[in-house]
Order: C-alpha cells, then structure tokens, then sequence
C-alpha cells in the first residue's frame, strides 16, 4: 500500500481511525493529567466515533481502516505478526517483587501465551500495566496488584498526530507529551503490516505531531510550538519533497490570556486554528491567524533552506489567493477549525451548539479557579455565544459557508471533542486524489 498526499483538499481515499476503549476508561479518571480537555460520557463518544466511521465510509467512500481491528486479523493470520505481538506485549510488561516470584510470573506469561488471543496483548500495549507479585509468608499464594505505568494511551483516537503523510509518503513523528509518547510505536507496526513505506521518522531531540502538517498543492504549512519543535521540523523537511516552499508557523499566543500565563492547550496544533475547506478557501480564528509568524523555506538542491522572509499566516495564506472564513473566539474553542476535507469543497464539521455549550461550561470552572488567567477569555466566548445564538448561527450553518458553495456534512462530537479535538485530529489521512 502506497501512501501519499498532496493537497488537502483532494478527494479522501484512505483513512485509519481507531475506536477508542478500555484506554479512555482510564484517561477519564483522571481528564487533566491525560491531556483531555473534560470529562465525558465514554459510551457517547464510542458511538459518536460509530458515526464517523459510518458517515466516511458510507456516505462519502472512504476506504477507513481501524488500527487495532487491522493488527489483531494480521496477528491472527500471520503466525510472523502474531509472535511480534506477543514479545512486544510481553517486553511491555513491568514486573516488580521477589526475584523468583518475578521469573515465575514472566515463566508464566510465556507458557500462557498460547491461550490467550490476540487482543489480550494489544490491550497490554494499550495499558502499558506493572504488575507487582510478593509472597508474604511461607505457604501462602501469591498476592498481584496491578498498576498503571507510563499511563494508558487514552490519546490513541487523535490519529492524525503520529505520522504526517505527504507526498513523499509517511513520515513517522515524535510527540511531545510523555502521555502520547509510545503511541507512534503501535502505529508504525501497522504501516509495516501494511506494507507502507516510511519515509523517514523524527528522532529525539526533535518532536512532531501530524496535526501541524497542512500540504497545500505546491506548498505546506508546519506548525511549531508546544507539540512540533524546530529540531523536529528540521528532520521532517529531511524527509519531504514535493513542495516549492514551506511556512513554518510559529504557534501564537492567545491574545486573550496573559502572555506571562499561555495556555498552548488552545491552539495547540496547527489544523487547531486553521484548515482547509476548498482549492481556494480556508478557515481560521483571524487574530490567531495574524498572530502566527511565518519563516519561509524555499526547496534547493540540497533540501529545504530559510530564505528570512518573515510575514504572518493570514497575509501568507491571502498572498497565495485563498479566500479566508473567519472564526469567532468561540467556535475556534469549540473546534471549528478542526473540519476534515472529504473533497473539494465539502468537509465533515464539528456541529457546534451543544459543543459550544460544553466547552462554555468547562471554561467557566477554570476562569472560577482563575480568573486572572481566563477571565477575558471566558468574557469573550460568553459575548461570542449571545450573539451567535441570536442569529441563529451557529457553527457550521454560516453563511459564508453557502456563499463560496462549500457543502457541509455536520457531525454531533460533543463527547469526542473532550479530548481535545475535531475529525481532523481522529483521521490519520493515507491517501488523496
């Protein structure tokens, strides 16, 4: 399987997602530390990332693959894929006790292995468990506790931010946050039981997540910030040809909250501010867009070079001939910016009214315990909503949206959305044309 793409806006071919599970069970003990943005109804978001599937496979022909259903068929055909599996989720393991207690238990592990199914290992790589073993007294069983270690990886439904797929093909990335860290390793097993090539892959110190990749036809656009650092660009664009020049966007601070005190949670990637929606029209928070520096690179014989032309994203993307619709302070927040391309000029877009509701609540409680932090943005939102109540319009059913003919294919995400993004973010794009 071959992976490549050009421009965001091409026809969607391919995608992966992966359904998320008992790893959100244990993010949502605990929202903050697992880097969700509330707490939600896990049942709800299962069902609304049903929906997703559903609408792009069966309303829009997407070929959607799903990540662990995808690596179990393989363990269960191939003996080769099945016994990587089990070392891999055997090596994952943490056993702490008494020495013999810990070479029966790992004794143990192996003589069971038979049995168990494939998904039984997965779940291990997911959970990422430490199990401690001690024998108390003489003659007495062995008393197991088991914990958690590096922490579940209750991130895994964000896709998009393991890899970036350019036309070059994929290029396997490096997050930033020790709670994501071992999720590129699960997805670059199944580009290899895919049979994708890999371009090449970020390595520490760089970190890169996909959701600050934007291809745009003859150029891109690279996010940098809290999640993508310059190092890790820098071995990106080692990887990646295809492009006449890229804009390496540096993340803004929101003019709303104290620059002493940023908060990069909110707008933390790229396509978290800004997307695409056409060939000839994007979406963007405005007073992010003309916050957002930009360094232009220009392709030469020996890669890509800084030429130390220095503008802003919005006269950047302006100057390129895209038409920009503008999002309020709010339904940026809310994820509006987070949309998914299917083709030209039709995208799936978070349906933002109960969205809107959610995220208002949620900044409430944080400008309650800190006002001096978010108090000004909390002020904002509120007018935000008023006003779009009032008009009846909320986001996607935006006038600007029929104007330009764009076709918008509304999704309720109301729980997904807690985690802390959009379609965007829970599709890892393979394929468009």
């Amino acid at each position: 399987m071959v992976a490549g793409v050009r421009a965001e806006w091409e026809r969607l071919r391919s995608v992966v997602i992966h359904r998320p599970g008992i790893e959100m069970f244990f993010g949502l003990l605990d929202p903050y530390a697992a880097l969700y943005e509330r707490a939600f109804s896990r049942y709800e978001a299962r069902r609304e990332h049903e929906h997703l599937e559903y609408t792009l496979r069966d309303e829009f022909g997407v070929r959607v693959l799903r990540l662990k259903e995808t690596i179990l068929d393989a363990a269960d055909r191939d003996p080769a894929v099945r016994r990587r599996l089990v070392d891999w989720a055997h090596k994952t393991v943490t056993i702490r006790g008494g020495r013999n207690e810990v070479a029966a238990a790992r004794r143990n592990m192996e003589q069971n292995a038979d049995a168990l199914d494939s998904q039984h290992f997965f779940t291990l790589l997911l959970l990422d468990p430490v199990i401690e073993v001690d024998r108390e007294r003489v003659g007495a069983g062995v008393d197991v506790r088991i914990i958690m270690g590096q922490g579940p990886l209750a991130n895994l439904y964000f896709m998009r931010d393991q890899q970036a797929v350019a036309g070059s093909g994929l290029v396997v990335g490096r997050l930033a946050k020790p709670q994501r860290s071992r999720e590129a390793e699960i997805t670059r097993f199944l580009w290899e039981i895919l049979g994708i090539p890999i371009a090449g892959a970020v390595r520490e110190p760089g970190t890169f997540e996909g959701g600050d990749f934007m291809p745009m036809g003859d150029f891109a656009l690279v996010g940098t910030g809290d999640r993508t650092n310059l190092v890790g660009i820098r071995q990106f664009l080692d990887c990646v040809t295809g492009f006449d020049e890229i804009g390496v966007v540096q993340q803004p601070g929101h003019p709303l909250i104290p620059s002493r005190r940023p908060d990069p949670m909110v707008d933390m990637h790229l396509d978290t501010y800004f997307n695409v929606v056409g060939s000839g029209v994007v979406i963007g928070s405005e007073v992010l867009l003309r916050r957002a520096r930009v360094e232009i690179y220009y392709r030469t014989s020996g890669g890509y070079a800084p030429s130390g032309e220095i503008t802003n994203l919005y006269d950047y993307i302006r100057s390129k001939g895209f038409v920009v619709i503008d999002l309020s302070v709010l339904e940026q927040l809310s994820y509006a910016a987070n949309i998914l391309c299917v083709r030209d000029g039709t995208i799936l877009a978070v349906e933002g009214e109960g969205v809107m509701r959610t995220v208002l609540a949620n900044l409430e409680r944080k400008a309650a315990v800190d006002m001096a932090r978010y108090g000004q943005l909390l002020q904002h939102a509120q007018q935000d909503y008023h006003r779009i109540r009032g008009a009846r319009q909320f986001f996607p059913h935006k006038t600007e949206f029929r104007q330009h003919d764009i076709e918008v294919c509304p999704l309720h995400l109301e729980n997904l959305t807690g985690g802390y993004g959009g379609p965007h973010c829970m599709t890892c794009t393979l394929e468009r044309g």
